[in-house]
């Protein structure tokens, strides 16, 4: 049964065998905050409790699809936790950070783990956390304006939340290499190719109407062999996963907390190129 949620920044629908939760935080480009990693993985387990929902839909209301973590609620400290003070050794704020870390990672696994079907309904921009969250869907039908980015580079970051373990297994070594060292941007016609789209639709409304005509294709075959399949592709892969997301999460705890970092962020409200030094 869903639960309602105040302030909600995902809005939840169900309609006939598909559950729809869309990302509801236009005015912000549904930047990830908080809020949305507290309640992604509460919204997920109560949609795989629903017995009529076979597949699922997610989409984000407005233009772009998420334009990724929310830096302002990661430079004060909400999305990750504050900074190192005198009364906390570096090695306990690790230790907090390493935490909350896998908590994110957690809650986008949420997706990847939920036994039935997702589709990501992606339009215009899709970067960094949020192209984590495509990748931990099923199956990706985008619009033509889509621009993917996995941007953590640019920003003195590494890429911590799973698409660094799951998008090998999308596009391949190669192609990932390429986007992660470099975090250019990478537009529909290419995506398609390399296999991070299953399929480019013209707009918007047809985007989200091919993934749910998709969802109900999908949800006229037996749930109980649907979610089988899915349980079985992801077994060759979760032990592998987990040791990629364990090693990232503690590379991360040890380096987030860098020059570099305040640096993209206070450049990025600066409207300025960064200009980083390693440290």
């Amino acid at each position: 049964m869903l639960t309602a949620v105040s302030n909600s920044v995902l809005d939840v629908e169900i309609d006939d065998h598909v559950g729809t939760v869309y990302l509801d935080r236009a005015e912000k480009r549904n930047a990830m905050g908080p809020e949305l990693f507290d309640q992604l993985p509460c919204r997920m387990e109560e949609l795989a409790a629903e017995s009529a929902v076979r597949c699922i839909v997610i989409a984000g209301r407005g233009p772009d699809f998420s334009v990724g973590l929310d830096l302002e609620a990661l430079a004060s400290g909400a999305l990750v936790g504050a900074a190192t003070t005198e009364e906390t050794s570096h090695s306990e704020h690790s230790r907090r950070l390493h935490g909350r870390i896998t908590s994110l990672q957690r809650s986008i696994s949420s997706v990847a783990t939920c036994p039935q079907p997702v589709i990501a309904a992606i339009w215009g921009h899709c970067l960094g956390g949020g192209l984590d969250l495509a990748s931990a869907c099923d199956i990706r039908i985008i619009a033509a304006n889509t621009i993917f980015s996995l941007a953590e580079a640019r920003m003195a970051m590494v890429a911590d939340l799973g698409s660094l373990q799951r998008l090998p297994r999308i596009i391949g070594k190669g192609h990932l290499a390429e986007l992660a060292f470099t975090g250019r941007n990478v537009v529909a016609s290419e995506a398609l190719e390399m296999g991070l789209a299953n399929k480019v639709c013209l707009d918007e409304a047809s985007t989200l109407r091919a993934a749910h005509a998709l969802a109900r294709e999908i949800s006229l075959n037996s749930p109980l062999a649907v979610q089988g399949m899915k349980a079985v592709l992801a077994a060759a892969e979760s032990a592998s996963l987990q040791e990629g997301l364990e090693r990232v999460a503690l590379w991360n705890a040890a380096f987030i907390d860098s020059n570099d970092l305040r640096e993209a962020v206070a450049a990025f409200f600066e409207k300025r190129p960064p200009s980083f030094d390693g440290s």
